[in-house]
């Protein structure tokens, strides 16, 4: 606002609300199925009603925003009678679920469903108008130093509404730091959010909390819990259960079927009771299956993709990450220390063995072109479509394994004929891969190995997930081999993670180019390295387009 408006706002007063059951968020309903699940889960039990509020005092100097910024959030708990079907889907019928976090409105038909409420009934419609009130007086009428650990309102000081809050000059327009009243919980957390300050400064950041130092000069944000910290301390444990459900095909013994006991699916999969029963709980709690009185079931992202037969499934993937990078991710700190690949350690063998295993293991060759069939299939089309690319009638997809992106190719760009090249070990096991159907378009197989052998001609060269395999002098190469048959006016469209210029943004490109440290020569690059690279061997007119999805895509053309 205060750039494109030239207007600075006094205040900004943010809020929204969640419902939470069992551990899970419920937002909006996105359809009415999805309105019948979330109610079913609150029906007769006990949950939790969150809104979390900012306000945000703003001020601009020198065309730069200075921000004073407070949150905080408020939880009431509220129970649900025991409710029938039938009265459930007239709740839904009537439509108001679909615009309420957790599929209700308590102010309305909604207030039916309600056994009772424990705290603030505001905040369960939206807005926790008292906690708002006296955290507004905290920051008008701050309580004296000598009173901060111990001053409690009970009633909501009187504000002039008709007040300039820009005009606080003797009270906060020099950013000094207020300090304020806590309301501590039972376990000495701080359920009050921090003041989001900086004195002397340009500019304060959301997200970036001062720490309020209390009476001992220690920081009272010290006994919050380190809630992204913890999660990633834990997060080894959280995928570990994914890779052993899915490598005992758990998703796929559920497929379709009502809720099962753990003691049927542990005779299924033949593991022991108490194990199978702690897995599926895991399994759960990651909201990866759903736990019933009854059983446990697939969660719909369960049966899109980590069942092994699905459209969009993730399960080679899955399995590939654990039998293959999990190993060599544990040798990371090697790694790090010697700038070195892993194989040998992780495996036994050097790095060049364990490549050829992909191709003359039938079973390490089909685990891991299921892989790379999975991440081809879910990105494909994001791929396809980051430009419009019907100017060519021709494209050879390098490297392209199962074909995966060249068939998303030809069903967008009919006119588009698609060759794959890869290694001859590659193609003859293409054919599990290959879609079905009558009208299904035809992609040729070319084998080959690209840095030996000659390119087919084509319009338009693909490199999908190819190059960050390998260092820089062998990219090179396989450039030079395509600019030597390309013809003004033909294009290379690259499809990888591309990291942002300062390389501190994208995490989870990030941690693929620290995949890359352990098991290749390679490593994931900026678009400023991809552009500084194909400028060199006559690419021009570079394009970038950050889709989103797992893989970005560059379009460059021969000049």
């Amino acid at each position: 606002m205060h750039v494109k408006h030239q207007i600075t706002p006094d205040v900004v007063i943010g809020a929204d609300t969640i419902v939470s059951v069992d551990e899970q968020i419920l937002e909006k309903p996105v359809d009415k199925q999805d309105a019948y699940r979330m109610l079913s889960r609150l029906n007769g039990k006990e949950h939790s009603v969150f809104t979390g509020v900012a306000i945000i005092h703003c001020r601009s100097k020198d065309n730069r925003l200075e921000m004073e910024i407070t949150d905080f959030y408020e939880e009431t708990k509220v129970k649900f009678s025991e409710l029938s079907e039938e009265l459930l889907w007239e709740y839904i019928h009537s439509g108001e679920p679909m615009d309420k976090a957790g599929g209700y409105g308590i102010q309305a038909l909604g207030g039916m469903l309600v056994e009772y409420v424990h705290g603030d009934f505001l905040n369960v419609v939206g807005f926790p108008l008292n906690h708002f009130c006296k955290k507004l007086a905290e920051l008008y009428y701050p309580p004296s130093k000598h009173d901060v650990q111990h001053k409690k309102y009970d009633t909501i000081h009187s504000v002039d509404a008709s007040k300039n809050l820009s005009d606080r000059k003797s009270e906060s327009s020099n950013f000094t730091e207020h300090k304020v009243s806590s309301k501590l919980d039972s376990s000495g957390m701080h359920s009050s959010g921090a003041v989001y300050m900086s004195e002397n400064s340009s500019t304060v950041r959301p997200g970036f909390t001062v720490p309020l130092e209390n009476q001992n000069g220690v920081s009272q944000n010290a006994s919050k819990l380190p809630s992204k910290i913890l999660e990633l301390i834990d997060g080894f444990r959280a995928s570990k259960a994914l890779f052993v459900a899915s490598k005992l095909k758990i998703f796929d013994h559920l497929k379709g079927k009502g809720p099962v006991k753990a003691v049927d699916i542990a005779n299924d999969v033949g593991t022991s009771v108490c194990g199978t029963e702690r897995l599926l709980d895991a399994c759960a709690s990651l909201g990866l299956l759903e736990k019933a009185p009854q059983g446990y079931s697939n969660t719909d992202s369960a049966n899109t993709y980590l069942t092994s037969d699905g459209k969009y499934s993730l399960h080679g993937y899955i399995i590939h990450s654990n039998d293959h990078l999990w190993p060599l991710f544990t040798n990371l700190e090697s790694a790090v220390k010697e700038g070195s690949r892993q194989n040998h350690r992780a495996f036994g063998k050097k790095a060049d063995d364990l490549f050829k295993d992909y191709y003359h293991n039938q079973e390490v060759k089909q685990r891991f072109m299921a892989a790379m069939h999975s991440i081809a299939h879910l990105t494909a089309r994001d791929v396809a479509t980051a430009f419009d690319l019907s100017q060519f009638k021709s494209a050879c997809d390098l490297g392209g394994c199962t074909g995966a992106l060249a068939h998303e190719l030809v069903q967008v760009y009919p006119n588009l004929s698609v060759t794959v090249f890869d290694l001859p070990e590659v193609i003859s096991n293409t054919s599990y891969f290959q879609p079905s159907g009558q009208h299904v378009a035809p992609v040729t197989f070319v084998s080959g190995d690209f840095f030996k052998d000659n390119l087919p001609e084509a319009d338009l060269y693909i490199l999908s997930r190819v190059l960050h395999d390998w260092p820089d002098e062998k990219i090179h190469v396989l450039l030079s081999k395509i600019s030597a048959v390309c013809r003004p006016g033909c294009a290379i469209l690259l499809a990888e993670m591309v990291l942002d210029d300062e390389k501190k943004n994208r995490s989870t490109a990030l941690l693929q180019s620290l995949n890359m440290l352990v098991q290749t020569e390679g490593k994931e690059r900026s678009g400023c390295e991809y552009q500084a690279l194909l400028e060199q061997h006559g690419f021009t007119n570079i394009k970038i387009r950050i889709t989103g999805n797992l893989l970005d895509v560059i379009l460059c053309v021969k000049t």
